[in-house]
């Protein structure tokens, strides 16, 4: 049970780390694009004001996300040294992260895109579990 519980921190750890380390990669690499997009979301969370997404970002964020997750699900298995139940607790974990997420920022994304990234969490993450080769 303790390698589960570790594999499951480690792998929302390691899902966290990478999504804003990607996210700041891509702000370094596409300053105009990407981060000004980034800053003008961030301006708008902090000072409730209107934000206009670029749909292009949003779509890449989904891709992103669904990358990070599998990632994330891979590690949890490899390190719990199982494949299930550390996959399913890491799902869940996501899931209701995600949901935490969207509700704080719905106003400010287009509904499709909370309801994809989100929906896609959880199935990614066990993918990512189902890669790993059984023990």
């Amino acid at each position: 049970m303790a390698r589960i519980i570790l594999g499951v921190s480690v792998g929302f750890i390691a899902w966290s780390i990478i999504w804003v380390g990607s996210k700041q990669v891509l702000s370094l690499v596409s300053p105009a694009w990407y981060g000004a997009n980034q800053i003008a979301f961030e301006k708008a969370t902090f000072n409730n004001i209107s934000f206009t997404p670029d749909s292009t970002i949003l779509v890449m964020n989904i891709i992103r996300g669904s990358i990070v997750s599998i990632m994330s699900g891979f590690l949890a298995a490899m390190i719990a040294g199982e494949r299930k139940r550390s996959t399913i607790i890491l799902g869940i974990l996501l899931l209701a992260f995600g949901i935490y997420v969207a509700v704080l920022t719905w106003a400010l994304i287009p509904f499709w895109y909370h309801i994809i990234f989100t929906a896609l969490l959880f199935p990614m993450t066990i993918l990512g579990g189902k890669l790993r080769k059984s023990a």
